[in-house]
């Protein structure tokens, strides 16, 4: 396979957000949300933040199915807020997922892509978004009305505006390289499933 090139004319500023930091900044109160966190990172920081708790379904596999699992909670449970959080390497391999959420757009989804550039769980290669790929502008381009992007914690303020709105939006919060918050965590899938279930029925 070809040695992939950065894409030419493409001019990001530098990701400087330390993840440890900003996810917390940014999703002040997970305990409110109905939450599937994609794999790696994301599960580990959102099982952090909540202390491993019912409300956060956070995969150990599935790489890719996060934002399609966070729209089928969204559209069976309308009357619940629904927060998908992502990273940019689960994100790019099941890219097209953007698509149907668009098309669908439940007003109680909020879907996060924590973009680090990087596929940190199997050796930190670089991933397409380190090399020039904007996902903000693809989740706009395949018609999600509400699109914002976070480069510092100046733009927090409105990231945190967009998930307190009504509407489908999409948050690209983009952080440098380094680790996530870790907690050990349950990563027994019928356990997962049984206890994020009582929490959805209030039990």
């Amino acid at each position: 396979m070809a040695q992939l090139k950065r894409i030419a004319g493409v001019n990001q500023p530098a990701a400087t957000l330390d993840r440890r930091e900003a996810v917390p900044a940014l999703i002040e109160r997970p305990q409110d949300w109905l939450v599937v966190a994609g794999l790696a990172g994301t599960a580990q920081e959102l099982c952090a933040m909540t202390d491993d708790g019912p409300n956060v379904f956070g995969l150990g596999g599935a790489m890719g199915a996060g934002p399609s699992m966070a729209l089928g909670l969204a559209l069976a449970q309308p009357n619940r807020r629904v927060l998908g959080i992502t990273g940019d390497g689960e994100l790019l391999m099941n890219i097209g997922a953007l698509g149907t959420i668009a098309l669908a757009a439940p007003a109680n989804l909020k879907l996060v892509c924590v973009d680090n550039g990087h596929y940190g769980e199997t050796g930190n290669q670089d991933s397409q978004t380190g090399l020039g790929v904007q996902l903000d502008r693809i989740a706009a381009g395949f018609g999600i009305a509400v699109v914002h992007t976070i480069n510092t914690m100046a733009d927090m303020a409105e990231g945190r505006r967009i998930l307190a709105a009504p509407g489908l939006a999409f948050i690209l919060l983009r952080v440098k390289e380094g680790p996530a918050m870790k907690k050990p965590r349950s990563l027994r899938p019928h356990v997962v499933r049984d206890r994020f279930r009582a929490a959805l029925l209030g039990r």
